[in-house]
């Protein structure tokens, strides 16, 4: 069975995809196709491959062909499932090959300028944008966990969500959401918020007495962090807003000043590379320096962090590098108005200075990791 790509979109991280798929082909289980549909349904565009994935065969009824021996009955059954699960085997290991769905070319309106271009939005327009996003995250069950969900059979009271948010953000009345009314620091309050509230539903039954709908089970937060990262990431990219939801750290899921690619590979490096000595150190100054709120003194403070490190490293670098380079590293923290706070220290520097002392000395902290990993290591 070969499987024919072009008409599938992913709108999911490919490796959140994978993961969620992997797990439903090692688990299986009686209820896995259902499981399957449902990723589809989630991660992909569309129906189409919910729609090719229905059309194998599937287990079948027994009484459906009567004619048929017990035997054959189960072997026909077994088969059809078999098929079913080396078609989304084989899609889960090509993923890789699966388009990102993008936004359609601008229609006529915009290409002409008689609407609103892209770079028009306003901030307005981006809280109503990231309204929406939780209205689709809630309608596929993602909050489900934490507010409950609605049954015709169950007479007892939901949650109070709107509780359940100001426990956390001591803000009253925020849900059901009303973007017109947020100021800038409800609105990031919010997006941080809602972060740590969604949970993902790997499994659904549909309820239809009374019309009910669509439950939700077997909830896992891990994943639905990944993709809200990712859709909140994406719209405040557009929006041109220069923070995005941490991935990792100290900071996780808090908004954090945005750097370019090569600063956040080294943050990732160090996150993940630093020896548990410093680790809580590390992650603690990395959280201080880039948090939306970030001041002057809390990049001090980082700064101060990582030279700690740097000092008690000081022979390793001194060995490396030699006298008296050495010494250049720590001129500035003990010159400038970062360290010990001296009155004939100097102060009258730009907060650009911050930033750039803050990447060589996490720089440098990242190249010590090496270089004790390589003597380890020999």
């Amino acid at each position: 069975m070969s499987l024919d790509l072009s008409n599938y979109e992913l709108r999911w991280p490919t490796s959140l995809f994978v993961a969620e798929g992997e797990r439903i082909l090692r688990s299986k289980g009686s209820s896995w196709e259902e499981r399957a549909k449902w990723l589809m349904t989630e991660a992909l565009v569309g129906t189409t491959a919910v729609a090719d994935f229905e059309e194998i065969p599937s287990h079948k009824d027994p009484a459906a062909d009567p004619w048929a021996t017990t035997a054959s009955r189960w072997g026909t059954a077994h088969q059809a499932g078999k098929d079913q699960c080396d078609w989304f085997d084989e899609l889960i290991k090509r993923a890789t090959e699966l388009r990102h769905a993008a936004a359609p070319r601008p229609y006529w309106p915009r290409r002409h300028g008689s609407g609103l271009s892209h770079d028009d939005r306003t901030p307005r327009d981006t809280r109503q944008d990231f309204a929406r996003l939780i209205g689709e995250f809630a309608g596929n069950g993602y909050l489900a966990e934490v507010f409950g969900e609605y049954c015709v059979d169950d007479h007892d009271d939901l949650p109070d969500a709107s509780e359940a948010i100001e426990r956390r953000l001591d803000i009253p009345d925020l849900w059901p959401l009303a973007p017109e009314t947020w100021d800038e620091e409800t609105f990031y309050g919010l997006i941080e918020v809602l972060h740590d509230l969604v949970s993902r539903p790997r499994k659904r039954w549909h309820h239809s007495h009374g019309g009910c709908g669509w439950h939700h089970s077997e909830f896992h937060n891990g994943p639905a962090r990944i993709l809200y990262r990712c859709k909140v990431n994406q719209l405040l990219r557009e929006a041109g807003i220069e923070y995005e939801l941490a991935a990792e750290g100290e900071d996780l899921g808090r908004l954090v000043a945005v750097t370019d690619d090569a600063r956040s590979a080294l943050v990732h490096r160090a996150l993940n590379d630093s020896a548990p000595d410093i680790m809580t150190r590390i992650r603690h100054a990395i959280a201080l320096f880039r948090g939306h709120d970030t001041t002057v003194e809390s990049k001090r403070s980082a700064i101060v962090t990582l030279a700690g490190i740097l000092e008690e490293r000081r022979a390793l670098i001194k060995d490396q590098i030699g006298k008296p380079d050495e010494g250049a590293l720590f001129e500035i923290a003990n010159r400038y108005d970062l360290r010990h706070r001296k009155a004939d220290q100097r102060g009258d520097y730009d907060e650009a200075f911050l930033d750039w002392i803050f990447w060589w000395y996490l720089a440098t902290v990242e190249l010590t990791n090496r270089l004790i990993a390589s003597r380890t290591a020999g």
